[in-house]
């Protein structure tokens, strides 16, 4: 489990190369190691910039690059995973784990222990998922706090010295780099037991545990016959262990109801020590896997000082919580509209918040609105041209509402209303914001009975989880919308969890759930 090496570069478009190899780090020690267990198949690591050419040719981001190419365009060659074959010197590097956030490209190989002829299935690759922990660790202490572009190249001369600490001869030890910047001036203490170069420290204090699980539902629907609802279920567990002795030994367990839906995709954390083969195989990607592991979920660990991820998982869940249809007919400047929501009856009904937006893109401002609405408020905001029906923390006794009215737009001025490339005419949607609190769509929790922690003083364990919705919209049925047929991008899913840091969109494009006839 060790990468041979590591790149950011920033993407330029209109330079002369499209990009700029901010920061590379090449492993000597893994690259010996790869020679050896590829054999026939090995490619060596490339200079920065035939790599920086392949690597933006791969991923369609050189600017005079539009002509279709069937080695890498072909839909034969749609890549679901964010892991890719360079065409490099002759032969192909292969795998490049690398995705786009914030016009960086962050990038590494991982080692492969076998040949590469032919490809091994990326799940018995292991060196790949910490190869996504290292650049999702390298991203976010990049994007803390950073305020300009010379807080960025501050954080990028760090770089050198902090992954000699928290990525030592290419092997992942800790991805929150900023544990590893802490302990760059920390005093040194002596220990009668041998103080772990990757823990930064000793806690004092009162013993305690925190676990809280967060969920992320994506939807599209369309309440069209030839085009499937999809959806999708990504979580997060994140930990804060605060507790003596120098190698505390905690086991966090996840576990399921009866009528639960299996966690996937697994990627933990490295401070896990092992982990069940179960736990790892169960995969989405593979329509026709059936090693759904239905728990309980053991994560046996050594936690590091600071709060971390222990792990992001997805699910395939049999329905979304909120199901819907949205109608709007163009009637010269005015626009009928009709909506339906529906609460599924599995779905706990006590809302922190929950939100209906309707935005009315490339029109002048709303002037007047007629409308009839079965329950909660609409707020009208004329200048942005958008509604919002305030729906509150809880659905009616029936578990559906309803919206109609008609809405009148004034002259369009370009300076102020909203532009939208896709939603021209009657493509339209309406978008759910939504936070459930002690609740999770899988049934996923953890008990606090469950926890075993094996150090000084007895902790206090506490336990939360929520589910929020993320990018979840319902289309105007009435006319043309986009469709999402397979996978979603990486730095949107994993992420899922990364508009506010917590999610990351997820550690590979995950194909979202065919509803079929959910209505």
């Amino acid at each position: 489990m060790a990468q041979r090496a590591v790149w950011l570069i920033s993407r330029e478009p209109g330079t002369p190369f499209c990009g700029t190899v901010r920061f590379s780090r090449r492993y000597p020690t893994v690259e010996k190691r790869a020679k050896v267990f590829n054999g026939a198949s090995y490619v060596p690591i490339p200079e920065d910039g035939p790599f920086l050419k392949a690597l933006l040719f791969e991923l369609r981001l050189l600017d005079d690059d539009e002509d279709f190419i069937e080695s890498r365009d072909s839909c034969s060659h749609i890549n679901k995973t964010s892991v890719y074959g360079l065409l490099i010197g002759g032969g192909e590097l292969w795998p490049v784990v690398a995705f786009l956030k914030n016009n960086m490209i962050y990038a590494c190989v991982p080692l492969v222990e076998q040949t590469l002829s032919p490809h091994p299935p990326l799940i018995s690759i292991s060196g790949i998922s910490q190869g996504f922990e290292l650049l999702f660790g390298v991203q976010d202490f990049l994007s803390l706090s950073q305020k300009n572009d010379t807080e960025l190249n501050t954080k990028l001369n760090q770089l050198p010295d902090l992954l000699l600490q928290a990525c030592p001869f290419g092997t992942l030890l800790d991805a929150n780099l900023q544990n590893s910047l802490d302990s760059i001036n920390f005093a040194s203490v002596t220990h009668s037991q041998k103080q772990p170069a990757w823990k930064v420290g000793t806690y004092k204090g009162k013993p305690q545990v925190s676990i809280s699980i967060t969920e992320k539902v994506k939807s599209m629907q369309y309440d069209k016959q030839d085009i499937a609802d999809t959806w999708q279920v990504v979580g997060t567990v994140t930990c804060k262990c605060d507790l003596e002795g120098i190698m505390p030994n905690v086991t966090i367990s996840l576990s399921l109801p009866t009528n639960g839906s299996p966690l996937q995709d697994i990627l933990v954390h490295p401070c896990v020590t092992s982990l069940d083969s179960a736990i790892l195989t169960s995969s989405s990607i593979d329509a026709m896997d059936d090693s759904a592991f239905s728990g309980p979920y053991k994560f046996p660990l050594t936690p590091p000082l600071e709060s971390f991820n222990l792990c992001y998982y997805t699910s395939q869940v049999p329905v979304p919580p909120i199901l819907g249809f949205y109608q709007m007919k163009e009637e010269e400047i005015q626009v009928k509209i009709t909506v339906n929501l529906k609460l599924h009856e599995s779905v706990k009904n006590n809302f922190e918040f929950c939100e209906a937006h309707i935005p009315f893109y490339n029109r002048g401002p709303i002037t007047h609105v007629e409308y009839k609405v079965s329950f909660g408020q609409l707020e009208v905001f004329r200048e942005k041209s958008s509604l919002v029906w305030i729906i509150g923390q809880k659905f009616p006794k029936s578990m559906e509402i309803n919206l109609s009215g008609t809405v009148t737009f004034g002259a369009k001025s370009h300076e102020k209303q909203s532009f939208d490339e896709i939603c021209i005419g009657g493509t339209a949607y309406l978008k759910l914001h939504f936070r459930i609190l002690d609740y999770t769509l899988t049934g996923c929790y953890a008990d606090q009975h469950s926890v075993q922690v094996f150090a000084s003083g007895k902790p206090k364990i506490s336990t939360h989880r929520k589910l929020i919705s993320s990018d979840y919209y319902i289309w105007n049925s009435k006319a043309p919308a986009p469709v999402t047929y397979g996978s979603l991008l990486l730095s949107e899913s994993l992420c899922l969890l990364s508009e506010s840091g917590e999610v990351r969109n997820k550690i590979t494009s995950r194909p979202m759930r065919p509803s079929g006839n959910s209505r």
